[in-house]
């Protein structure tokens, strides 16, 4: 009887490590599972369209902005801070990238760097208003948002304004070159330099533990204040620059087209944190969430479905979005404490990759 118990045990033990190890791969690269899924789905039913280079070269290119902007609302979320002006900054920057060109004859670089500027102002004071003045992210956000908005009807008086003989060096921005889109190429480089502030650089680690757990970051030493107000600056930035994408794209300056682009970012950014780091908003993850997306309802469409679905996927993916990162978040707590009280996570509860000991040295020594 002993010698049965020993055996079924003995084979008991590797199965649990199998189903331990599988729900770890699965919770860290599921994302990417997905994505491959959807892939070969809507290539097996319309493999004609579906891979097309003109189909793909149009997600890519039409995609750009809403990664550009997932990735902007990625930043503050590190420090679970909420910023709803993204979608109003866009917005603004793309009537006066198009406004100063038609209007008053100013060259398109001058422009921009004006646009770029002024969003990094924007952002700061997001960031002042929620840091110093201790103002709800939620509220703050909002209220500068609808400021923005203003400013963008004020500026167009309500009108689109129409591009006319804009400088092909500037509609050229969101072209394609050697079967390369280019708005493409300037996601791929924000990215690059996020994922290494974010995943390499001390900085980065600071921006995790204040959103894990405030009350460390500040007895580790972490300037909170400085931190946040740097993450709003830094995302009025890459908003500024979706604006100037958006405005290639366009042609046009139409006041109403921003506030559009918020909730597919935000689903973008919170789907991002179910998967490459479950628990926490990641580059890696944000931009496999825009592809799902972008090629879900692509391949929808050619399927025949209405246009107004993408608003049921944006709703829908919103939502589960957010229940799979709680959860993800919640799993991931349970892994850190039980790490530090010495004891082994139960089954399915430990997130992949480590990733309590990283929080866990994190909170430790965030330099």
């Amino acid at each position: 009887m002993a010698s049965d118990q020993t055996s079924s045990l003995a084979v008991a033990v590797p199965a649990v490590r199998a189903g331990r190890r599988l729900g770890e791969f699965t919770a860290t690269y599921g994302l990417a599972l997905v994505f491959v899924l959807v892939m070969g789905l809507f290539g097996l039913l319309r493999p004609s369209t579906f891979f097309s280079a003109i189909n793909i070269n149009t997600i890519l290119v039409g995609q750009s902005v809403t990664a550009m902007l997932a990735l902007a609302e990625m930043i503050p979320l590190a420090t679970r801070q909420f910023d709803l002006s993204v979608g109003f900054h866009l917005g603004m920057a793309q009537v006066l990238i198009v406004g100063l060109q038609v209007q008053y004859g100013v060259p398109w670089p001058v422009a921009a760097v004006a646009i770029l500027l002024l969003a990094l102002v924007v952002g700061a004071v997001n960031g002042v208003l929620v840091a110093r003045f201790g103002i709800d992210s939620f509220i703050a956000t909002m209220g500068v948002g609808t400021l923005l908005f203003g400013v963008s009807n004020w500026y167009s008086g309500g009108q689109q304004i129409t591009g006319n003989n804009l400088p092909a060096s500037f509609t050229g921005l969101t072209g394609i070159y050697l079967h390369i889109p280019l708005p493409a190429v300037f996601v791929a480089v924000a990215a690059v330099l996020l994922w290494i502030v974010t995943e390499r650089l001390p900085v980065g680690r600071s921006l995790y533990v204040i959103g894990a757990n405030p009350r460390a970051a500040e007895l580790t030493g972490i300037r909170i204040e400085r931190h946040i107000i740097g993450t709003f600056t830094a995302a009025g930035f890459l908003c500024g620059v979706a604006g100037v994408m958006l405005g290639s794209l366009l042609q046009t300056g139409t006041p109403s087209v921003g506030p559009e682009y918020l909730l597919p970012a935000f689903a973008a950014t919170l789907l991002g944190a179910t998967s490459i780091h479950p628990g926490r908003v990641n580059v890696v993850g944000t931009l496999l969430a825009v592809l799902i997306l972008a090629f879900s309802f692509s391949g929808v469409q050619q399927l025949g479905a209405p246009f107004y679905v993408q608003y049921f996927f944006n709703g829908g993916i919103l939502i589960i979005a957010v229940g799979l990162s709680v959860y993800a978040a919640q799993r991931r707590r349970r892994a850190a404490t039980a790490a530090e009280a010495g004891l082994e996570p139960k089954a399915g509860s430990r997130p992949a990759g480590g990733e309590g000991r990283k929080a866990d040295g994190a909170i430790r020594n965030p330099g």
